[in-house]
């Protein structure tokens, strides 16, 4: 899927691209890039579930701290 911007008759060429900028960014399609740009091992299930127990852990310390 491409991102494509029309120029206005009355914009610059520096709105322009800033725009275009912006609707790349939105789009997330460079995250998507840098993210297959190098191979990575997918997770074990041993270390998904230590992650799943540690985010659990962080997530109750915070909403512990929130009232205090």
């Amino acid at each position: 899927m491409r991102v494509t911007i029309w120029k206005n008759e009355k914009e610059s060429n520096e709105r322009c691209i800033t725009r275009f900028n912006k609707k790349v960014q939105g789009s997330r399609k460079l995250l998507l890039l840098k993210s297959r740009r190098y191979f990575t091992k997918s997770a074990t299930r041993r270390y998904t579930r230590a992650s799943a127990i540690m985010r659990s852990m962080y997530r109750g310390i915070r909403e512990k701290n929130r009232f205090y």
